[in-house]
């Protein structure tokens, strides 16, 4: 922004940094990691998405359950570590295509990564995906913002079992779009398959290896 006049300074008691303070400061806070906004946080435009119940025809999932050896803790804190420079788990090359093809048709791509690599809130953008709710210690809805002819989701949850371990389940939603949103799920339904059992593994093992 070019500034043409000095109304603000005038009408607000402060006193600006000069531009070699204002990069150290970004920086330094860089460092610490206390951003508090980063550009990626900006909304994608949804023009032409529809709740219409005759436009979204049924819902779809992919439910994925499994027992982990740690505690519920621990599982939290790896799902909520999802996507940026730590990866998805499983497939990272496959998530890579995913993100370079949605790139290629107007969508975001991965280019975004996560504002922390350890802290999430509501509304973060995670990759392709926003992070919609969040319970901490328990649970994480992202929702999809590449191109996709319907709406999706992708939620981890976490329970407590006994002698110190957990239940981790991992649930893909899909609401398709008519015809097209049906063709998509099921034509790549077992890619998905692969990828989504795969990654609920890879969350498993990871939160073994840090017990």
């Amino acid at each position: 922004m070019v500034c043409e006049t000095d109304l603000a300074r005038r009408l607000f008691p402060f006193c600006p940094l000069t531009f070699d303070e204002a990069v150290a400061l970004a920086l330094q806070r860089i460092r610490d990691r206390n951003v508090e906004t980063r550009w990626s946080n900006a909304s994608v435009d949804e023009e032409g998405e529809s709740d219409d119940p005759a436009a979204m025809v049924q819902i779809l999932s992919d439910v994925q359950r499994i027992h982990v050896r740690a505690t519920p803790e621990i599982v939290y804190e790896v799902f909520s570590g999802i996507g940026g420079s730590n990866g998805w788990y499983y497939a990272n090359g496959l998530w890579k295509i995913r993100g370079f093809i949605d790139k290629m048709i107007g969508g975001v791509g991965l280019r975004r990564g996560r504002r922390h690599p350890d802290d999430l809130v509501p509304g973060d953008a995670l990759d392709f995906w926003r992070v919609e709710s969040i319970v901490p210690g328990g649970a994480l809805v992202l929702r999809a913002e590449m191109k996709v002819p319907g709406r999706a989701w992708l939620e981890f949850s976490v329970q407590p079992e006994g002698s110190g371990g957990s239940i981790l389940t991992q649930v893909a939603r899909f609401y398709p779009r008519g015809i097209w949103g049906l063709l998509y799920w099921y034509g790549v339904y077992p890619l998905h398959l692969l990828v989504f059992r795969g990654m609920a593994r890879g969350i498993a093992a990871k939160a073994e290896a840090k017990r």
